[in-house]
């Protein structure tokens, strides 16, 4: 976990809010909880939120802290119970809340769940269902209105973007025996090029553009396949929304692999060799000095 601070905050040009302080931080079971919903808990740390997982009615939700005392609760459908699995519901509820001896307040935020029973009023919220982008957005634009949430920072550019040379969109309409520009491949294939040569902490820097769960290249990827299914959908034709169905899916194994990704950056630079010690010149052996009580004999790796 001590290196997932460090590197989240690395890619981020704010300071992350810090990991909740109890004990289920360290066990395995909440860090897979966390990882799951981290697509969710690293913006809103990123913009100084303190967030937790805990359970609430039937499933995990996430409640993060605000500066007003406060809280936000981020869950899925709990009644009745969803039968998907933790940080990918079928939609999300946002609720802000605070109870105390002399008052109750209890606000929804946002509400992307299915309706409550078949041929219910729809919300217009749940054409998102699952995704989290929307669910960002509309707690920013809340909390901003509320005066709770500080300006964000300007964005410092993104080094996979900013280094790769820059194309029209491809036109697919052709010309016979003309091949098509793939440019988009083409600029991966580059990167993949690169990679041979590359040392392991540049390839974890790219696995980090390639894996962030919120601006990485794989999640952008999600939603431009999950954009794509609502295209069919709109056909209001049954091949379309059977289309749609398995563009959702496959939007979902690329956030899977995306997780991966997110993963693999850490242990890809601790590869990295260790600097070699300079070999002092010949003369008297001497005892080495030990190291300073207190510091740790190697970096933590964070839980997979």
């Amino acid at each position: 976990m001590a290196a997932d601070e460090a590197n989240t905050s690395a890619a981020s040009a704010a300071p992350l809010a810090p990991l909740p302080d109890h004990r289920d931080v360290h066990t395995a079971w909440w860090q897979e909880l966390w990882r799951r919903h981290a697509r969710i808990t690293t913006p809103l740390r990123q913009r100084g939120l303190m967030c937790d997982i805990e359970f609430g009615l039937s499933a995990y939700i996430v409640r993060v802290s605000l500066p007003d005392d406060r809280y936000l609760f981020i869950s899925p459908p709990q009644e009745p119970p969803s039968d998907r699995p933790p940080g990918d519901p079928e939609g999300w509820i946002v609720t802000r809340e605070h109870i105390s001896d002399r008052s109750r307040l209890f606000e929804r935020v946002y509400d992307s769940a299915p309706p409550d029973y078949p041929g219910g009023p729809q919300r217009p919220e749940a054409r998102h269902g699952g995704s989290v982008q929307p669910l960002i957005e509309a707690i920013d634009h809340h909390l901003t209105q509320l005066g709770l949430l500080p300006s964000l920072p300007p964005s410092t550019g993104d080094p996979l973007i900013s280094t790769t040379p820059q194309h029209p969109a491809p036109s697919h309409t052709g010309i016979a025996d003309q091949a098509p520009a793939y440019v988009y491949g083409d600029a991966i294939l580059a990167l993949t090029d690169h990679l041979n040569g590359a040392s392991y902490t540049e390839v974890a820097a790219l696995l980090h553009q390639m894996g962030d769960p919120i601006n990485g290249l794989l999640e952008r990827l999600a939603d431009f396949v999950e954009a794509a299914g609502e295209k069919a959908k709109e056909s209001e034709d049954d091949d379309g929304f059977d289309l749609s169905y398995d563009l959702a899916d496959a939007a979902a194994d690329i956030r899977k692999a995306g997780e991966v990704l997110y993963v693999a950056e850490d242990r890809m630079r601790v590869l990295s060799p260790a600097p070699a010690t300079p070999r002092s010149p010949a003369g008297p052996s001497r005892t080495p000095a030990s190291a300073p009580p207190g510091l740790p004999l190697a970096a933590p790796r964070r839980a997979r």
